[in-house]
């Protein structure tokens, strides 16, 4: 299997440097990531709220070594969001965040990470948004779950990410399907041990209709983040066998791919939120997206080969 290799390598700074050299990797990248500033992006939120879909803005990176970075993680969210202001699409256009990009990996970083989002929360509240936590690898899980919670007391529609790969995930959907609360519901894509995931792609899908199946039935907001056409049509009868109507739950994909698919779910009245990662720290979230699916690593490969 390719995408342990790729994630091992999204890891190396070795492959980061041989791939960010590469010249056809800036126009594949674009593919995903489509902007590196809020200015680069502005046009590209404009056009997919056009089309009657909404957003989930994610500033890239995660290498983050020093509180100076952690702060000006923030800064850049606060940045984002001061301009959603200007443009009045708080309400279509919400954010997502890794705490690592928060300094949680940092000393002290659990009270770090949970200082710096405050904020970021704080002020996507005030412009009738909300910000969804991003789960990471298993061992970040219990701090960002704590901070999840904290949060929730004052603003509780923040929002987190489960993930179906994990063996402890079903027993997080059951704690997290309450009345209130929103959960985005992930495949997984960091490498994981097998003592705590599922390493199988069959098992991964299964796990992934069971956890489903708890958030459909239960009291929150499930948030279906998958380009799989078995699951998305798995998860339309799940919302009806719960008897949920098309606002009470949500498909959300990556910007880049299926694009087609995202428009067709809004034009039969899914709420269909696109995923949008901008921002210039782009090799580890490339990597993932890469490892995520057989056809983007293809589409890479076969872009270098044509180009080299």
């Amino acid at each position: 299997m390719l995408g342990p290799v790729i994630l091992a390598a999204s890891r190396s700074d070795r492959m980061r440097r041989l791939i960010s050299a590469a010249p056809v990797t800036k126009q594949v990248v674009d593919r995903f990531i489509p902007g590196e500033s809020v200015d680069d992006i502005v046009p590209i939120i404009e056009e997919l709220t056009g089309r009657g879909l909404e957003l989930t803005m994610d500033v890239v990176g995660e290498d983050i070594t020093t509180p100076e970075q952690a702060a000006a993680a923030r800064d850049a969210y606060l940045a984002l969001i001061d301009r959603l202001r200007e443009l009045g699409l708080g309400e279509r256009v919400e954010m997502s965040v890794k705490l690592s990009m928060f300094g949680q990996a940092l000393a002290g970083g659990h009270e770090l990470a949970l200082a710096n989002v405050r904020p970021v929360v704080e002020a996507a509240a005030a412009i009738g948004t909300t910000v969804t936590l991003d789960a990471e690898d298993h061992t970040t899980l219990d701090s960002m779950f704590a901070i999840h919670e904290e949060l929730r007391r004052d603003f509780p529609q923040t929002g987190c990410v489960i993930q179906a790969y994990l063996f402890r995930t079903e027993a997080d959907a059951r704690r997290l399907a309450a009345a209130g609360s929103r959960v985005r519901l992930v495949k997984g894509a960091y490498k994981e041990p097998a003592e705590v995931a599922y390493q199988q792609k069959s098992e991964i899908d299964k796990a992934y209709v069971r956890v489903l199946r708890i958030l459909m039935r239960g009291e929150g907001y499930p948030m279906v983040g998958s380009h799989d056409p078995r699951l998305i049509s798995i998860a339309q009868e799940l919302a009806r066998r719960a008897g949920r109507k098309p606002d009470e739950y949500e498909f959300q994909m990556l910007y880049g791919i299926r694009s087609d698919e995202h428009l067709r779910l809004a034009a039969e009245g899914h709420r269909m939120r696109v995923y949008t990662a901008y921002g210039t720290d782009w090799y580890g979230y490339f990597m993932r997206r890469l490892a995520e699916k057989p056809a983007n690593l293809r589409f890479f490969l076969r872009s270098m080969i044509s180009h080299g």
